[in-house]
């Protein structure tokens, strides 16, 4: 039985252990590479005394970083990804979190890293990668490791202002690994072209089951996410053909009609999740790719990535929503109603996840955890913990689940209660529209729209009064020449607040 997230490592090195395991197209590590500098890291933790600690991972994304999240784990540590695009605020809060006795950096971050209000160590990924290996420490905690042992901690937003640190383990992380992989159909030919940030849970998608299959990840450098023609041109080159990115990565390639320059030629499998995919944009790329397979995953950082799935299989109507369809094995989501009862069929409710997947909590963090972290009200016979996401959800009349909307998405609006995700379903379906996002104005009571595409408001107005009722049609709508997005590809609905109390001086 495995407890070990890197026994995966031994199917890869059995298999094929000079072959290519993680590029960014200029570099790359193979799998016994990999292996021997992880092995050399954990050793570097070993000789310092460093074990069940956190360990801040403060690096470019790069085949490196990787192998240095293998390194800490197999030292018996669990790993803190940060990265130079995050504040410098937030990274300080982080540090004051985790209480971390090593930064691992790179040449870049290294000066960067000694500007932090920080005691602790401050080594270069290069200095640690070729100490002596220490076989028989290393084969010590092996052994001493069990499946609750936590690996890693990845940060979230905080409603607060203060991130939220997510500990996952060993366990949760396999269980997730070994359903999503079955559901995906990985294998040791997939490709991967990892969209990410290394600092997110979504990268797990990729790097686990690169270990598990023995397949091939390349990590594909940000800056391409702004040049639709040239990121498809580099699947192309390296003839990735599994991607498992945010919609509005997918978006941005067909909203701006790259497919009339160039096409994926070797995409077999396409994943998306994190928001709702338009139709008109999602019909797009099933038109340019009829043969390959299209899957919507659903799910939050506390439940190890994504729990749910849904493979289409059939047309949407522009107004309808893809489904988040039903979880993966050994996961149930329960909807729970405002009453803390289960929602009845076709009634919303909150989305709550129980099962292996759910992480331990939030690192250093008891009263946080305690809200969200809760007991199944459904079950008072013994302990069960589940996870309550803050999404609304609702089975449709396929018996489907389908998502609705964030709680803090759902607004009050002229005594009506409202989704502002169904606005912009509807904004997204009209001819021109490539991008949409939707806030509410509180204190005034308004609703404000911002969107990406070549029609005036005027005319977007006249539309809308077709589609939606008088008391969800936006109050005012901003023509932007891009969205602004986070730095997992999301749209940044903090940043279109900013901009709407500036007085939207960006248009």
């Amino acid at each position: 039985m495995q407890n070990n997230v890197l026994d995966y490592f031994e199917n890869a090195m059995a298999k094929a252990p000079d072959k290519l395991a993680f590029s960014n197209g200029e570099e790359g590590m193979t799998f016994r590479e990999v292996y021997d500098e992880s092995c050399a890291a954990a050793s570097y933790l070993a000789e310092h005394d460093i074990y069940r600690k956190p360990v801040v991972i403060f690096m470019q994304k790069h085949p490196k970083e990787v192998t240095a999240f293998f390194g800490v784990i197999r030292g018996g540590c669990y790993y803190v990804p940060i990265d130079e695009e995050m504040p410098a605020g937030r990274i300080q809060l982080i540090l004051d979190n985790v209480k971390a006795p090593l930064i691992i950096c790179d040449e870049q971050t290294e000066a960067i890293a000694k500007t932090f209000s920080y005691d602790g160590e401050i080594v270069t990924y290069d200095e640690i990668r070729t100490t002596k290996v220490n076989e028989k420490r290393l084969e010590e905690i092996h052994e001493q490791t069990i499946d609750t042992d936590p690996i890693y901690i990845v940060f979230t937003s905080g409603s607060t202002g203060v991130p939220k640190g997510v500990c996952a383990c060993h366990r949760s992380v396999i269980d997730y690994i070994e359903q999503l992989s079955d559901v995906l159909e990985f294998n040791e030919d997939t490709v991967f072209g990892n969209q990410t940030p290394l600092y997110f849970d979504a990268c797990l998608k990729e790097v686990y089951p690169t270990l598990k299959f023995g397949a091939t990840t390349y990590l594909i450098p940000r800056s391409l996410f702004m040049m639709p023609i040239k990121l498809v041109e580099y699947l192309n080159e390296y003839k990735i053909n599994t991607v498992c990115w945010v919609v509005s990565a997918l978006t941005m390639i067909s909203a701006f009609g790259t497919f009339k320059t160039v096409t994926p030629q070797y995409l077999k499998s396409v994943t998306f999740g994190s928001e709702v995919f338009p139709i008109k944009q999602f019909n797009i790329w099933r038109k340019t790719l009829p043969d390959a397979k299209f899957t919507n995953l659903y799910g939050p950082t506390e439940g190890t990535g994504m729990c749910c799935f849904y493979k289409v299989d059939r047309d949407f109507a522009l107004d309808e929503v893809i489904p988040i369809g039903r979880p993966f094995k050994n996961t149930e989501i329960i909807l729970l109603n405002e009453k803390n009862e289960r929602a009845a069929d076709g009634e919303p409710g909150e989305i709550c996840i129980r099962g292996t997947s759910v992480t331990l909590g939030y690192y250093n963090n008891p009263e946080k955890t305690a809200e969200a972290y809760t007991q199944n009200p459904l079950n008072t016979a013994y302990p069960e913990i589940i996870y309550r996401t803050g999404d609304i959800g609702k089975k449709n009349e396929r018996g489907e689940l389908v998502f609705v909307s964030r709680k803090d998405y759902q607004i009050k609006h002229m005594g009506h209660r409202i989704e502002l995700g169904e606005i912009e379903v509807n904004v997204n379906m009209q001819e021109g529209i490539k991008m949409t996002g939707c806030i509410y104005d509180e204190q005034k009571g308004k609703i404000v729209l911002f969107y990406v595409g070549d029609m005036s408001e005027k005319e977007l107005t006249v539309l809308l009064k077709g589609k939606l009722p008088r008391y969800m049609l936006p109050n005012k709508m901003i023509c932007l020449s891009e969205m602004p997005l986070t730095a997992n590809g999301k749209i940044d609905r903090v940043t279109l607040k900013k901009m709407y109390q500036e007085g939207a001086k960006t248009v």
